[in-house]
């Protein structure tokens, strides 16, 4: 029996409103603007926080000397699709070169990494 029920996924960064801004670009959904905090509900989906963080430092992917702290894996029918939305929206590939694979790895405009994974 589960003990908690996932509430949000929280995302620490300099400007919860832009980055709400570019996940509602790549996922869709509504921005709900409490102030140093942002919800991005998403129809028939997860929702996803933005905390304001002074002093925010980026996560590094991949590193042994800095942590990821975490990752989101979105899922696409169509990576080049995706890819050329995510980047128009301010993206940064980080691992996305090697085609046959079936996930390309970015940076959110914060630093956060994502994945794109063909559904």
């Amino acid at each position: 029996m589960a003990l908690a029920k996932l509430g949000v996924v929280v995302l620490d960064c300099p400007d919860p409103r832009a980055l709400a801004g570019f996940y509602a670009g790549v996922l869709g959904g509504t921005i709900e603007d409490q102030g140093e905090w942002v919800d991005l509900k998403v129809s028939g989906g997860q929702a996803l926080a933005f905390q304001e963080s002074p002093g925010f430092v980026a996560p590094k992917w991949p590193s042994s000397d800095g942590s990821q702290q975490f990752h989101l894996d979105l899922v696409v029918a169509d990576l080049d699709e995706a890819e050329k939305g995510v980047l128009e929206l301010g993206a940064k590939p980080l691992d996305a070169a090697d085609r046959s694979r079936t996930y390309r790895v970015y940076a959110d405009p914060a630093g956060h990494p994502f994945c794109l994974c063909l559904s």
